[in-house]
């Protein structure tokens, strides 16, 4: 275990080697399950709360503000204790899975540069001062992330191989930050290759643009754009908090953008596919803004034993290999 969080408790060596993967995500401020994000997602959250009360003339004590933000038929849900025993297994048993079994960004940035530099030669801005590529680099860096994002998820509702092992993450009957882990282990490698063609790929383009100028601007480990998400919305999107952006809806997604999404209701299938920008949703058809919170909004797709190991894990492979299970044909419009 690397000092720094090895001195932060004081275990036996097996306890400490469990308790790393833990303290890894939240202790570190770049993490994106951090104490410090999630407290910034509890502080947001009883924040639009309190101003939406009093803005009807409705004062908020502090017993009604806590059994706001933690109801009992959220937390304490067959559905929620499915989340964590997901939780446990992917931040525990996943990573060992699939760890060693996946592209790196680098590796793909690295290839991406070095046939640019041999096709074209040198990148056309090597001297460019270093707060244009900081600018640059975190916009196209974060686009990049966003597409990736997109193109992942809208294969996992298009695709029914795919769809068998996404359905996982939408068996979810109530949403909290750690449904976020409700993942099947073949859904998290899909993801992270898919996502260092485009990370990478991006990342190979701007090496080879600012050649010695370049390196990658980020805070914290993290893209500052990237950042931002994790410390404001990331943690509400999976919550039952519903939380709006008005006409920002347009082009960013919101809490309520992602509960839509998990909506068992058919209207809202496939929709809102993006994980912060609207961009790519408005552009591909997908993009539902949602106004005033439905009467009726439900979450969890229809599935077999959903919150034990059984369904979670090993149901989704039958299904692939099986073709039991397709993406509804209202999610997305057949071509």
């Amino acid at each position: 275990m690397p000092a720094d969080l090895a001195s932060l408790i004081d275990l036996p060596g097996a306890g400490a080697r469990l308790a790393e993967p833990v303290l890894k995500l939240l202790l570190p401020l770049g993490s994106t399950f951090s104490i410090l994000s999630l407290s910034c997602a509890l502080l947001i959250a009883a924040a639009h709360l309190v101003i939406s009360r009093r803005s009807r003339g409705r004062r908020t004590s502090l017993r009604l503000l806590l059994r706001a933000m933690f109801p009992r038929k959220v937390w304490l849900s067959k559905s929620t204790r499915a989340d964590l025993i997901f939780f446990v297994l992917n931040i525990w048993v996943t990573g060992l899975m699939v760890g060693a079994a996946l592209l790196t960004s680098g590796e793909v940035a690295k290839a991406v540069g070095g046939w640019l530099g041999g096709t074209l030669g040198a990148g056309p801005f090597p001297r460019a001062p270093w707060p244009l590529v900081a600018v640059v680099g975190t916009v196209l860096g974060f686009l990049a992330y966003e597409l990736g994002y997109w193109f992942d998820h809208w294969l996992s509702h298009k695709v029914p191989f795919l769809w068998a092992f996404h359905k996982t993450h939408h068996t979810a009957e109530v949403l909290t930050p750690l449904t976020n882990f409700r993942v099947h282990p073949m859904e998290t490698l899909k993801f992270a290759n898919i996502l260092a063609l485009t990370t990478g790929g991006v990342g190979g383009l701007l090496a080879w643009t600012f050649g010695p100028a370049w390196h990658p601007p980020l805070v914290l480990g993290q893209n500052a754009l990237f950042m931002l998400f994790v410390l404001t919305v990331l943690h509400l999107q999976h919550s039952h908090a519903w939380i709006t952006f008005g006409p920002l809806g347009r082009w960013l997604m919101s809490p309520a953008h992602h509960q839509i999404h998990h909506s068992a209701d058919p209207t809202h299938f496939g929709k809102n596919l993006g994980s912060v920008l609207a961009v790519w949703d408005r552009l591909f058809g997908t993009l539902y803004v949602p106004g005033e919170r439905p009467r009726s909004l439900t979450f969890g797709a229809i599935a077999t034993d959903p919150h034990s190991l059984t369904g979670g894990f090993a149901i989704p492979f039958v299904e692939a290999f099986t073709g039991e299970t397709r993406p509804d044909p209202v999610a997305i419009p057949a071509e």
